[in-house]
């Protein structure tokens, strides 16, 4: 029985939560309001769209379309340039030694993330090679906790939805794992991630005989 792997990007892979925080802190104090790193974690696993929507709340603005679409266009812009100088530095710890597992063993191997810049994110970073299909925030329509990008994910692997392993840093991306009846794994704290079926600090707390079992069962 084949088994598919799916990770998210950030907060999983890399840490680029750094750069939207920057971004929409920007943005905000734009506005003319403060935007702070706890209200940030609202913003995990989130699409951009809906992001705008929170922070809007949390100044308080109303926005017309004209407004709306162009304050996402903005927030993106900065994004992007924050990240232009990522590299393989930005790469969380244990990560690729996992990914090369999975790959010498012929595991797929597919990424499932919000982003709508995965892939020149993994371009930077020099992992773009171990992942067989990229699903992201411009191949589907609904965001996390929605299943939609992991079933997608789990279709383009070739791979049954309940044969599939998800890494996942957020309470929505958890819930859309478990909603896909695949195998959630929470990369993060316990309390926060406690629906996910395992739970680890980061990937230097996941074994290679982990792995194993994950890809035998």
């Amino acid at each position: 029985m084949k088994k598919g792997f799916i990770f998210d990007l950030d907060g999983v892979i890399v840490d680029t939560a750094k750069y939207h925080y920057l971004a929409w802190k920007k943005l905000a104090n734009h506005l003319g309001f403060e935007f702070t790193k706890e209200q940030n974690e609202l913003f995990k696993g989130v699409s951009r769209k809906r992001c705008l929507e929170i922070l809007l709340e949390i100044g308080n603005r109303e926005a017309t379309q004209e407004e709306f679409d162009t304050w996402m266009v903005e927030k993106n812009v900065d994004y992007l340039q924050y990240i232009e100088n990522m590299d393989e530095s930005e790469i969380l710890p244990d990560v690729p030694r996992v990914l090369e597992f999975l790959k010498e063993n012929n595991i797929p191997i597919a990424l499932g993330s919000a982003s709508k810049n995965a892939q020149p994110i993994l371009e930077k970073v020099n992992l773009l090679h171990y992942f067989d299909t990229i699903v992201d925030g411009n191949n589907v329509t609904k965001a996390k906790p929605d299943p939609e990008v992991f079933l997608l994910a789990a279709k383009q692997l070739g791979v049954d939805a309940s044969d599939c392993v998800v890494f996942e840093d957020a309470v929505a991306g958890v819930e859309a794992a478990n909603a896909a009846k695949m195998m959630s794994i929470g990369i993060g704290e316990k309390d926060v991630l406690s629906e996910a079926q395992f739970i680890f600090k980061d990937f230097t707390e996941i074994s290679t005989n982990f792995i194993k079992d994950l890809i035998k069962n």
